[in-house]
């Protein structure tokens, strides 16, 4: 696909380059003919075609966020959702204050 994109980059090109050497041909004209023949026209070609590659990236991406948000979290303390229990009698020790 980026092969043929550009080979139409390089023929408007070498059509502006024709514009702007020609007797009665403009550098301006040369600028519009390259950004109105080649660049305009490419870009809403390749963003149509690159659509389902986008999709397939948003949905790859959502599938992700969904795993890691179902799958256990290993190793991170209170990374579940839930409150922490509370401490049975006699489980926890009393914090010492220093002297």
């Amino acid at each position: 696909m980026y092969l043929v994109a550009i080979a139409w980059l390089y023929v408007t090109l070498m059509m502006a380059v024709a514009e702007a050497s020609a007797p009665n041909g403009s550098v301006l004209g040369a600028i519009v003919t390259f950004a109105l023949y080649g660049l305009l026209p490419l870009s809403i070609v390749l963003y149509i075609l690159g659509t389902p590659g986008r999709k397939r990236a948003l949905r790859e991406r959502e599938r992700r966020a969904a795993a890691e948000a179902a799958a256990p979290s290993v190793g991170q303390p209170d990374a579940g959702g839930h409150a922490p229990a509370a401490p049975q009698d006699g489980a926890v020790a009393p914090v010492r204050e220093k002297p």
